[in-house]
């Protein structure tokens, strides 16, 4: 199965069948937003939608919540999905390194940030291609009041259902799931094999003894995992300790006796470090970034500074 009309941005795909060249995206339309790949530790996250006119009775369809349905099924209902002219679909899909990168990165954005901007970008984008939405209906787990306020503010002019379990209560919705999952599956299985990776995953959730199996059995001792696992999940941080994982000391700056007064070794025995956070009252000036850091001529300095004659600066910018 290809995917269509793939725009990749740092470990972000947006996948759509859009049908902007059909006249009925004019009439009043419904959309549906749901999720696959939250919770997994293995893989994308990809939050889909789909969307037809309110006036089309999509209920004797077959959609259904994409967990209760087998491979095939899901596979058969996202093959007439795609090929229904009256039907149109969105996915956005995060990477695995995405996540961990969003999670782990020095301004952290939370996997509920995530969502939410994923949400919004399969919503903007059936509207950016001309589709009239008068009422979208999404999936939550979390605050549903909360999450409608902000969708609501977010699109004024639509009105918003949101509500746990809605891919089983309305079948657009369901119809999202299949979306979602489909292209999950996919994209698991894609990344697997380009990477060159082998042996059964399981369902990639980490109370899957496949899926820990698999990641021991992927674990570099000092590297860590590949590209397929989110790193950022607490069950990758639990295999990484020894024995499975290999402890790393790193040099550090150590105090220095005899460098005298107070700016060149450590004081106390405390770490010496580069910071690049302005300190209270430090008139402008980047100084330590805590209690524990000391200003420094370079004495005391680690190895790597001192050979290429690093220095602290007055100004950063």
């Amino acid at each position: 199965m290809a995917l269509p009309d793939v725009t990749c941005s740092s470990g972000v795909r947006l996948l759509s069948q859009l049908r902007s060249g059909e006249e009925w995206i004019k009439e009043p339309c419904i959309l549906g937003v749901d999720e696959a790949g939250r919770g997994p530790v293995l893989g994308p996250m990809v939050y889909a939608s789909a969307f037809t006119t309110a006036s089309t009775d999509i209920t004797g369809r077959g959609y259904a919540d994409s967990k209760t349905l087998t491979h095939a099924s899901r596979s058969k209902l996202f093959g007439a999905i795609d090929a229904d002219r009256g039907v149109g679909w969105v996915a956005h899909v995060m990477s695995a390194e995405h996540i961990s990168a969003g999670m782990l990165g020095r301004e952290k954005t939370s996997l509920n940030a995530m969502a939410f901007d994923s949400t919004l970008a399969v919503i903007r984008t059936a509207l950016d291609a001309g589709v009239n939405l008068t009422h979208v209906y999404v999936d939550t787990v979390g605050d549903a009041g909360r999450h409608r306020e902000r969708l609501m503010r977010a699109f004024p002019g639509i009105e918003f259902t949101v509500c746990p379990k809605a891919d089983s209560l309305y079948p657009i919705v369901s119809a999202a799931s299949i979306v979602a999952k489909v292209l999950r599956d996919k994209a698991l299985t894609d990344t697997q094999q380009s990477l060159g990776l082998t042996g059964e995953v399981g369902t990639g959730y980490p109370g899957d003894s496949a899926t820990t199996s698999w990641l021991r059995a992927h674990l570099h001792p000092v590297l860590g995992f590949p590209r397929l696992v989110r790193h950022s999940w607490e069950t990758c941080n639990r295999l990484l300790e020894p024995p499975e994982g290999v402890t790393l000391r790193f040099e550090a700056d150590e105090a220095e006796e005899g460098a005298g007064g107070g700016d060149g070794g450590g004081r106390g025995g405390q770490q010496q470090k580069l910071s690049f956070a302005r300190a209270p009252g430090a008139g402008g000036a980047l100084g330590a970034a805590g209690a524990g850091c000391v200003e420094t001529s370079g004495l005391g300095r680690a190895t790597y500074f001192r050979a290429r004659k690093l220095q602290r600066v007055a100004e950063a910018f």
